[in-house]
């Protein structure tokens, strides 16, 4: 029986294998954050590899794992999760009258029509939101924002882009602008190449 002792030390390699604190890519350098550790590490492990995409997808996650508490958090203190924000914030984007059909909102959201219907129930039952006949056809259905949930979606948002201001301190206007532009490029590269892959599938 393997009680973690004896046995454990008969596994070939084990004798060389260097202890955690050891560990060459584990020493911090100056400047370094939580992906060059991991680069390092792996650098060790998978010399081979080339880590690139880490140093910008996986700072792009860990980004987001960063503030999506805080912006919970801040629709939290409105009553609101982040996929209910969502749906009264793009009614609210719409402008006047603030109404949209089911279809444009789940577009817009990238969500089914599943998703979006149990967030509508929510939100109606809150008053943010009505369900109303479409003028122009009885049998369809238009989703608009109440004059609460306009002032909800409102207030919202401006404290959340406040919130969300003072992560970006550590960049001056200029670093913002190009890291901006980068972001903006490679989401539209990565957004024709999918879509160049689905007009592909399709034919």
């Amino acid at each position: 029986m393997m009680n973690g002792t004896e046995g454990d030390r008969d596994r070939p390699g084990d004798e060389d294998r260097p202890g955690d604190e050891d560990r060459p890519g584990d020493e911090d350098r100056p400047g370094d954050d939580h992906v060059d550790r991991l680069r390092r590490q792996w650098a060790v492990e998978l010399p081979d590899l080339d880590t690139e995409p880490m140093a910008i997808l996986g700072r792009a996650f860990r980004l987001s794992n960063l503030v999506r508490p805080s912006i919970e958090a801040t629709f939290a203190d409105f009553g609101l999760d982040r996929g209910e924000f969502d749906v009264i914030a793009t009614l609210r984007r719409s402008g006047p009258p603030y109404r949209l059909t089911p279809t444009e909102m789940y577009s817009a959201l990238m969500i089914s029509s599943g998703g979006l219907t149990h967030r509508l129930d929510r939100l109606e039952k809150a008053g943010l939101i009505r369900r109303e006949k479409s003028p122009s056809d009885g049998r369809s259905v238009l989703v608009a924002l109440s004059e609460a949930g306009a002032a909800l979606a409102e207030k919202a948002f401006r404290t959340d882009m406040a919130s969300e201001a003072s992560f970006l301190q550590a960049l001056d206007g200029k670093e913002r602008e190009a890291l901006a532009a980068l972001l903006r490029k490679l989401i539209a590269g990565i957004e024709n190449e999918q879509a160049r892959g689905e007009d592909e599938n399709a034919g």
